[in-house]
């Protein structure tokens, strides 16, 4: 008997997953951002190599800007890849789109690792740079989408949210794993050294990873929801069209909600550094060190505050957390003015309340979405929010103390963002345990929705 669109329901859909299986949905989803913040934390850590092996070296300065010029570059060109992955997935599956994006992220990461410098072809070398750098911003911005999605609809329902926050562990330990290898590279090789070879060394450890991430995704199934999708032959031909059309406000509370997220994430594990050096007198050694026990810390509570949005829900956990962020802003950036001992509690509370953020807002953007177009709006929304927000932090910030004079800047700049994503959390519902498969989901698709 042929299937229809009554045939299979959002409760069929609900399987009892074990804990290999969850382990192999974390893994699958995990490993892709893993290996991006990797390459992004080793780009950033050897800037300044990279400036003198691809750029002229007349002018040490203006060989930074251009590295650093090429890393905003492949910021700016996310949302075009969270414009074509993110529809994309919700077209031919999630599956399909998370092989594709580590694919093209893996194979351009290598080949900058075997890319000759400007001494031995000039101005070359500059440009295939920036076209990788290109290549792998614009198959970033599918990955967020791809894999929250994956891990959103794989995870059991009752352990969703900490399934999806393995998305974020995975983050925080490539960003690690980069400053690892540039602490090993740094210390244990001379200048020429650097230079002449061991700056290879990151870009070239990425292609492994990348072959080991894509077999781990190709071997794995659809979800169960996409798979709904294909059964009852209601795959949206344009989920971007729909989405803006039908869940326009959605797509604004998500935006709100990762705007929260990326602004305190990279002022507290990037900007802090260099706010503590310039502004504070603490050494650079001191700062990393707070930076890096930040992000082990995140390592434990992430997934425990998914855990716990698992059994109170998520609205409690995110609103506390910037309700938290909104009060604790401003004082944590007085309390670093009284010295070590202070930055180090301001730094530590702050990280505290982004592991609560990191915890829940993937976990609450994805089940706020229908499947139809649960993929795009994700891609859009991260990325849109990253290209405005998250990259530009440093370099506000930069500019706000300078402008002002006042080194308090940060707190309040904090605090808009945090009322931002405190407004959308209280504006949304929760979603704790709630099928993730809807009616329209699986009802006949008009011409305008088909």
């Amino acid at each position: 008997m042929p299937t229809t669109h009554t045939d299979v329901t959002a409760a069929e859909v609900e399987v009892a997953t074990d804990a290999v299986t969850l382990r192999r949905s974390v893994a699958a989803g995990a490993v892709g951002v893993f290996v991006h913040w990797f390459d992004w934390a080793a780009y950033a850590y050897l800037a300044g190599t990279v400036a003198t092996v691809f750029f002229p070296d007349e002018n040490s300065t203006t060989g930074l800007l251009a590295v650093f010029g090429v890393f905003a570059v492949s910021f700016g060109i996310r949302p075009i890849g969270a414009m074509v992955f993110g529809p994309l997935g919700d077209r031919i599956g999630r599956k399909r789109t998370l092989s594709l994006v580590i694919f093209m992220m893996s194979g351009a990461t290598l080949t900058i690792g075997l890319l000759p410098g400007y001494a031995a072809i000039g101005v070359g070398a500059p440009v295939l740079l920036v076209i990788l750098r290109l290549i792998q911003g614009f198959a970033a911005g599918g990955e967020f989408g791809s894999a929250a999605s994956f891990l959103a609809e794989s995870a059991p329902r009752r352990r969703r949210g900490f399934g999806v926050s393995w998305l974020e562990v995975g983050s925080l330990l490539g960003f690690l794993a980069g400053s690892f290898v540039y602490l090993l590279l740094s210390t244990g090789l001379d200048e020429a050294q650097l230079t002449s070879w061991g700056w290879r060394v990151p870009f070239l450890i990425s292609a492994p990873l990348g072959v080991i991430g894509f077999i781990i995704r190709n071997k794995i199934e659809d979800t169960p929801e996409y798979r709904t999708l294909e059964a009852n032959d209601t795959v949206p031909r344009t989920p971007v069209r729909e989405l803006f059309r039908h869940h326009k406000r959605r797509l604004l509370q998500a935006a709100g909600l990762m705007a929260a997220m990326h602004v305190p994430f990279y002022a507290v594990l990037t900007y802090l550094v260099t706010y503590e050096t310039d502004h504070l007198g603490h050494s650079a050694g001191s700062a990393a060190l707070l930076s890096t026990v930040i992000s082990l810390l995140g390592l434990v509570l992430v997934p425990v505050f998914g855990l716990l949005s698992d059994r109170v829900g998520r609205k409690p956990v995110f609103v506390g957390a910037t309700a938290a962020l909104l009060v604790a802003a401003t004082p944590a950036f007085l309390l670093m003015r009284t010295g070590l001992a202070g930055t180090w509690i301001a730094g530590l509370l702050l990280g505290v309340i982004l592991a609560a953020i990191l915890g829940t807002y993937a976990v609450w953007s994805a089940e706020i979405f229908p499947t139809r177009t649960r993929q795009s709006g994700l891609s859009i929304a991260y990325n849109l929010t990253a290209a405005l927000f998250a990259g530009t932090v440093p370099y506000l910030m930069t500019v706000l103390i300078s402008a002002t004079g006042s080194t308090l800047l940060p707190g309040p700049y904090l605090m808009v963002f945090a009322a931002g994503g405190l407004i959308a959390a209280l504006s949304l519902e929760e979603t704790t345990g709630s099928a993730l498969l809807r009616p329209e989901d699986v009802a006949d698709a008009s011409p305008e929705r088909g």
